[in-house]
């Protein structure tokens, strides 16, 4: 039986989730570490609300992505401890997907500060 939803519970799930990518993974924290001086960045900067949702969004992505490679990757290491081929692709895929993200958000950033500043 599925348990009832509790918004508080299922929240604290959550932040358990992020404390443990905090304790766990240093590329989360280098990635926070970098993000949110640019985040704070992003408010000085003269653009309008969709470029401003844009950029924050290309940065949080990058946040996002991290979780569920982490989350592959746990998954996988809860499933086999074997070095498979198949679990090799999985990893592999979830990293591309943060490599993707970081890709992203280099490209709109770079856009909007050319288009702001040049």
């Amino acid at each position: 039986m599925k348990p009832k939803y509790r918004l508080f519970s299922n929240a604290s799930y959550a932040l358990s989730g992020l404390k443990s990518m905090w304790q766990r993974e240093m590329a989360f924290r280098i990635e926070v570490v970098c993000i949110v001086p640019l985040l704070v960045f992003s408010l000085f900067l003269e653009i309008d609300v969709f470029l401003r949702i844009l950029i924050d969004f290309s940065l949080m992505l990058i946040l996002i992505m991290e979780c569920v490679n982490s989350a592959i990757e746990a998954s996988i290491d809860l499933i086999t401890q074997e070095i498979h081929p198949l679990a090799k692709i999985a990893k592999d895929c979830a990293s591309g997907a943060v490599l993707l993200s970081v890709v992203w958000a280099v490209i709109i950033w770079s856009y909007v500060l050319m288009d702001l500043f040049l």
